[in-house]
């Protein structure tokens, strides 16, 4: 009989792109370019249209935005908008009361900020925004030509379909953002910022932080939802607003500026910096690198809360608050705390496996901690991560999203992120492409970079992902039951279907026990979570009576009215906030040994959405078991 050790110990602890035909391209050749919004408008659809291949046209909600108040950079190489990858698309909005006789004044101001350089290596765009009556200063007319600006520049994937086809908005793409959105506010900007922007949850919501400088706020004036917020000159009314709501007590101090923060949640941030004669760009190049790029917004509500019934209440995104969370931002390839992204693509390693008709998997990233790479770190000492993108999501985005860039910079972890969707036109997630040999393209692939790098150790190899990734982690634990230690399917799109087990991997498990936790939410889907009963999805159910028989602990006869949701009694159950947003409920299943093998995690109100806290909740899972990689015998750590 199978065994699983209980084991009393605690664990310690790019390449250049070539673009070839069939291969995915995570930048498209867009030149740099600073324009009036006006001419972005024309300009954008133009040079998209000739990239991209497809019809682009400017999103009609900015036909009546106010001419002559707004400037658009948008830098080389902006990232596609074929998968999801462009909601990596930096977007800085800087709003200031200055006036700009012409195009060069404009640009000359943006280049004294310092925001040309940052925003040329982040990838994305900065959109430059002066006051409509320039006697006057900013008032309730600019507040609404910034929802409109907004509710563009989150419409990404929006377009329109006509009776000769459909037609995709440039704007999202040529100077839009999502996750990466910050705002700059300057004098008359930021007093804007702080009494029209910060007090609507709906504009709020959506912004990964905030540079105020020489900022004021109304009294009556409430701050409406979560910010981080790096303030220079700004009134005391202002600091006790931003300070209140995002719970910011506990404080920093280092020369010249004083970083408040909340305990439970660092993310929830408001430093403070006095003038001592730095000029702009030294305050807006610390405020970016060292504050703003920590957070990130990932739209996860269900769709249309908290959005006023406008004409844009349709648009994407047009959603909020987003998740506010950690980001561990990717800057030339390497992140702050040391994980190096390399992107592979490799025309040879995987060729010999061939879907219908002759794709194979030749595009990976490899996000490495620096000590495997210079050499320092010990021998098997680093674990790995398989993490599976969803479809339509970029291997990378998907990580960043999930929260596991950030994850393995805490915690020195690997991660192998596989392109594993076709990049032949017209061929569908259910084709034979490069998504249906991954039970036998990824272990070869691990094979390779286990030889690659010593350091990384496999006897701890984890795999995780999220929708068509949930059902690749599946699929893996299914096929290569040896080499994965746990696996966390994420939403899991599908179990039966795209993969039936042979009677070769059936047989497999006779010596061999995978650990698993589901994880799923209100809003899923069906296969995973059945949203009108309230209960666990068909797949779901089938997919863990699968693993029960594989890990020898029978079968659920599954009983929704007397255990709601999940239909099992569990051994353990544990409830907690998620993020401090969303009711979180796990339930364990022991086998006879006592080792949890089998679980279901369930978030309640969450939409079908990456959330950058479901790596931490994999992780936490994953990283008790082991697995000798002689035979096979799993190791669980208390």
């Amino acid at each position: 009989m199978k065994k699983t050790i209980l084991a009393a110990l605690v664990l310690g602890t790019f390449f250049s792109v070539h673009a070839m035909a069939g291969t995915y391209v995570q930048h498209i050749p867009v030149e740099a370019g600073f324009e009036t919004l006006e001419e972005a408008r024309i300009n954008g659809p133009a040079v998209l249209s000739e990239i991209m291949g497809k019809d682009y046209a400017a999103d009609p909600a900015l036909d009546d935005y106010p001419a002559g108040t707004t400037w658009v950079y948008h830098s080389a190489g902006l990232y596609t908008s074929a998968t999801a990858a462009y909601r990596m698309n930096t977007n800085i909005l800087v709003y200031t009361d200055k006036t700009f006789a012409d195009t060069d004044e404009a640009y000359a101001y943006v280049e004294e900020l310092g925001l040309i350089p940052i925003i040329d290596q982040a990838c994305g765009s900065v959109v430059l925004v002066t006051p409509i009556d320039k006697e006057a200063g900013f008032g309730a007319a600019d507040a609404e030509a910034y929802f409109k600006l907004q509710a563009v520049q989150c419409n990404l994937g929006g377009g329109i379909r006509g009776e000769t086809g459909s037609v995709s908005f440039a704007d999202n793409l040529y100077y839009g953002g999502l996750t990466y959105r910050y705002l700059i506010g300057i004098d008359g900007g930021a007093a804007f910022l702080c009494d029209y922007i910060a007090s609507n949850l709906d504009d709020i919501g959506r912004v990964g932080g905030m540079l105020l400088i020489n900022a004021s706020m109304d009294e009556a004036t409430e701050v409406a939802g979560l910010v981080p917020v790096y303030l220079v000159n700004s009134d005391e009314v202002v600091f006790e607003k931003f300070q209140a709501v995002n719970g910011a007590y506990a404080e920093e101090i280092t020369d010249g500026k004083t970083v408040y923060f909340n305990q439970e949640y660092p993310v929830r941030r408001v430093a403070v910096a006095s003038s001592n004669g730095l000029a702009l760009s030294d305050y807006v190049t610390d405020a970016y690198y060292s504050f703003l790029v920590k957070a990130l917004r990932c739209p996860v509500v269900k769709s249309g809360l908290i959005v006023p019934l406008t004409d844009f209440a349709s648009y994407a995104f047009n959603q909020s608050p987003y998740a506010l969370e950690e980001r561990n931002a990717i800057i030339d390839g390497v992140t702050a705390d040391g994980i190096v992204v390399i992107e592979y693509q490799d025309d040879e390693l995987l060729a010999d496996i061939e879907a219908q008709p002759g794709e194979y998997m030749r595009v990976w990233y490899e996000c490495l901690p620096q000590e495997v790479l210079d050499g320092t770190a010990g021998e098997h000492s680093i674990p790995v991560i398989i993490c599976n993108h969803g479809g339509g999501d970029d291997p990378v985005q998907c990580a960043d999203e999930l929260g596991i860039l950030t994850l393995a910079g805490k915690e020195r972890i690997a991660v192998i992120a596989p392109r594993e969707a076709s990049d032949t036109p017209g061929v569908g997630l259910f084709s034979p492409n490069a998504y249906n040999i991954l039970g036998r393209a990824i272990p070869k692939l691990m094979e390779a970079v286990l030889e690659k790098y010593p350091a990384l150790d496999p006897s701890r190899i984890y795999t995780t992902g999220y929708s068509m990734g949930g059902a690749a982690a599946l699929e893996l634990a299914e096929t290569s039951p040896y080499m994965i230690a746990a696996a966390v399917p994420m939403a899991a799109g599908t179990m039966q279907g795209l993969h039936v087990c042979t009677e070769e991997e059936i047989a497999a498990f006779a010596n061999v026990d995978v650990p698993l936790l589901f994880t799923t939410s209100s809003y899923d889907g069906a296969s995973a979570f059945n949203s009108e009963e309230g209960i666990l999805g068909g797949n779901y159910q089938e997919a863990i009576n699968l693993f029960m028989g594989f890990n020898e602990m029978g079968a659920i006869d599954y009983d929704f009215e007397a255990y709601p949701i999940v239909g099992f009694k569990a051994d353990k159950i544990v409830r907690f906030m998620l993020n401090d947003e969303y009711e979180n409920t796990t339930w364990m299943l022991n086998n006879e040994d006592g080792v949890p093998m089998l679980g279901v995690s369930f978030t309640a109100d969450l939409a079908h959405a990456l959330h950058p806290s479901y790596g931490e909740l994999a992780w936490n899972f994953m990283k008790h078991y082991s697995r000798n990689p002689e035979d096979g015998t799993l190791i669980y750590i208390p």
